[in-house]
């Protein structure tokens, strides 16, 4: 069975996935990657991305839409917050306005629901006093693992705003890491062409951070880093190619090199963030937790930020 969508004035330039998400179903992302790349989801009659921008009078077709829903979870299954669990958030809040909340997001939680998460950022904050009569529209991403500053929108123009300043590198990251080894002090930039896979299809990405030492030992570094791209997984594969991968990171770690260390959490963290909308300045700061801040004392004791 074949059901059609067109998109509406209010969608358009907005990145597919998010389409899809609000106007059809709200799915994993994995499941609607899988979907397109099996051509059960086309385009004006071709295959898409998840990544194109969708514009006014797009003919968005599904096939068989019935056959996968129940592979959907259904909302009446959604992560459901305590009251003392969503009060509790209110720790992490470091801005409020009409327009968005910034907050300092803990490690460990992913910030949508997925295949394999339940508790989540979103389900967390949208019944609060802080999305009253909205929901929270995610314009960018941190890794389930990776704590730190974050903005969410509470409206679409301001949604689509923050994700147009994120695509033409308008918004400013700074991230904190610790990783394995010594890291050369002559190496303030790195380059790399990072491999990921689309559609079954092998695909290179130019990935650029800066990069700074703040203390070094003869066993772990103390690194600011500054993306300048936004690549999945970036900072952690682009530290593991230099060959100091981060304390704490599973995935990308190099078992012929170094000893792992058990810790409670990587140790990667969203320091600060800052753009420019209206000619208003914005500059927001989340502090790392207690467990990164000893790990810190602990390694690099004569270390003060």
């Amino acid at each position: 069975m074949l059901k059609k969508f067109i998109v509406n004035k209010d969608y358009h330039n907005s990145r597919f996935d998010r389409w899809f998400k609000q106007i059809v179903l709200n799915i994993p992302q994995s499941l609607l990657e899988k979907l397109i790349r099996k051509k059960k989801i086309k385009v004006n009659k071709k295959k898409t991305k998840t990544s194109y921008r969708v514009q006014i009078n797009d003919i968005v077709e599904i096939y068989n839409i019935e056959s996968f829903k129940t592979r959907i979870v259904n909302k009446n299954n959604k992560y459901k917050p305590s009251q003392k669990e969503r009060s509790s958030y209110d720790k992490f809040v470091i801005e409020n306005n009409d327009n968005f909340i910034v907050i300092n997001k803990p490690n460990g939680i992913p910030v949508q629901a997925g295949t394999k998460s339940f508790k989540n950022i979103v389900d967390i904050l949208k019944d609060t006093s802080y999305f009253e009569n909205t929901k929270p529209f995610i314009v960018h991403r941190l890794d389930k693992e990776t704590s730190g500053v974050m903005i969410i929108a509470k409206n679409r123009e301001y949604a689509q705003l923050l994700t147009t300043l994120f695509r033409i590198r308008k918004i400013h990251k700074t991230y904190l890491a610790i990783t394995y080894g010594t890291v050369n002090k002559d190496i303030n930039l790195l380059q790399d062409n990072l491999v990921t896979y689309e559609k079954n299809k092998k695909l290179t990405q130019k990935a650029i951070s800066y990069l700074r030492i703040f203390k070094s030992n003869d066993q772990y570094s103390f690194l600011e880093l500054k993306p300048i791209t936004g690549r999945k997984h970036q900072i952690r594969k682009q530290l593991y190619n230099i060959g100091h991968p981060i304390v704490g990171d599973d995935k990308y770690f190099l078992q012929q090199k170094y000893k792992k260390l058990k810790v409670k959490r990587i140790m990667l963290h969203a320091y600060k963030i800052k753009f420019m909308i209206n000619n208003i300045r914005y500059n927001f700061e989340a502090k790392y937790d207690e467990v990164l801040s000893d790990f810190i004392k602990s390694k690099f004791q004569t270390f003060s930020k």
